[in-house]
């Protein structure tokens, strides 16, 4: 038996034990993991072309939310790419995606179905135009062409966007001066490799594994851009969001052999619409700065993403959600 406590102690320690307890529930709601609280249901997410970096970024980030929001279930659905996720999206037929600012604005600029309600959580990572022909071509330059047969992408892509621009900036007109091809980045290595074309077309995260794997195996080289980017903005409209810029000389390494090349970039942003839950764009949000190291060791491209940079996502406002979360982190 413990001796009895005078009344006066009894109560202090009475009080100190329920403060206790509330600093604990307090604690405990705070320090809690947030899936616990994650919002649930299930939401779809468009992705890309298999191969692409879009298809693998979202399979990681897939994985990462499983995570953060064990209650949330994503579908993740391939795509054609930057244009058809954003049409996607704005007509409701998926919840989130990844498309480049060009394919954005040029959706945006046609005032396509929903276009209005187009938000953004993040500024992601960089696509890099690549054109790419054998180490033997004679194509030094976009001009150069002219009669060849091109792969420029499906129809629907971001890729195929940018293509057409590309030449129209270097004075081909794509439907009439080269023979143009639409395969996709799963057929075109292989199609160049055969003879079947003389160059594609190729804009995406670095490296692509589809062009990693084809210049490990066949002779190739890249066409350097970056002398279009006037005549690019000249253009107007979406072609003012590509800017010159350089292709490590890292990204392909048996194919550049240590030299860098100078491209066109173009910013990707994680595109949704005000009809996403405040909460869950704020935790999807968080989960894409978060694990950014963790996907960046397996996607590249993705190291590229910066808490810095990612709430600058024009041509879009960001979702509500989005916006919390960069104010809760604001230093």
């Amino acid at each position: 038996m413990f001796p009895a406590l005078p009344r006066g102690s009894r109560g202090r320690l009475l009080l100190g034990a329920a403060a206790f307890l509330v600093v604990a529930a307090l604690l405990g709601w705070w320090l809690a993991p947030e899936g616990q609280d994650s919002p649930g249901g299930s939401v779809s997410f468009s992705t890309g072309v298999a191969s692409g970096v879009y298809e693998r970024y979202g399979q990681l980030l897939d994985a990462a939310l499983a995570e953060d929001m064990p209650d949330l279930r994503v579908d993740m659905e391939p795509s054609e790419g930057s244009q058809q996720n954003v049409r996607r999206v704005a007509t409701g037929q998926a919840d989130f995606t990844i498309a480049a600012a060009d394919a954005v604005e040029k959706y945006r600029a046609d005032d396509g179905p929903g276009a209005s309600r187009l938000r953004a959580l993040a500024r992601l990572y960089d696509d890099y135009v690549q054109l790419v022909v054998p180490r033997s071509s004679e194509v030094r330059a976009a001009a150069d062409l002219r009669g060849k047969r091109v792969a420029v992408g499906q129809v629907g892509s971001g890729v195929r966007l940018i293509a057409d621009r590309v030449l129209g900036a270097a004075g081909l007109d794509p439907a009439k001066d080269i023979r143009r091809s639409p395969l996709a980045i799963t057929t075109m290595p292989s199609a160049l490799e055969k003879g079947e074309i003389d160059a594609f077309f190729w804009s995406g995260g670095l490296p692509t594994n589809a062009v990693k794997a084809l210049s490990e195996r066949f002779e190739i080289r890249f066409v350097p851009l970056g002398d279009l980017v006037d005549e690019l903005h000249a253009q107007g409209g979406a072609s003012r969001y590509y800017r010159g810029s350089v292709m490590p000389a890292d990204a392909y390494p048996a194919a550049q052999q240590g030299v860098a090349v100078s491209t066109l970039a173009v910013a990707n942003l994680l595109v949704t619409t005000d009809r996403s839950d405040p909460a869950l764009t704020q935790g999807m949000t968080r989960t894409v700065i978060d694990s950014r190291d963790h996907i960046g060791s397996v996607v590249h491209a993705a190291q590229l993403v910066d808490l810095r940079t990612a709430p600058y996502t024009d041509p879009l406002a960001l979702h509500e959600g989005a916006r919390r979360y960069y104010r809760s982190v604001k230093p």
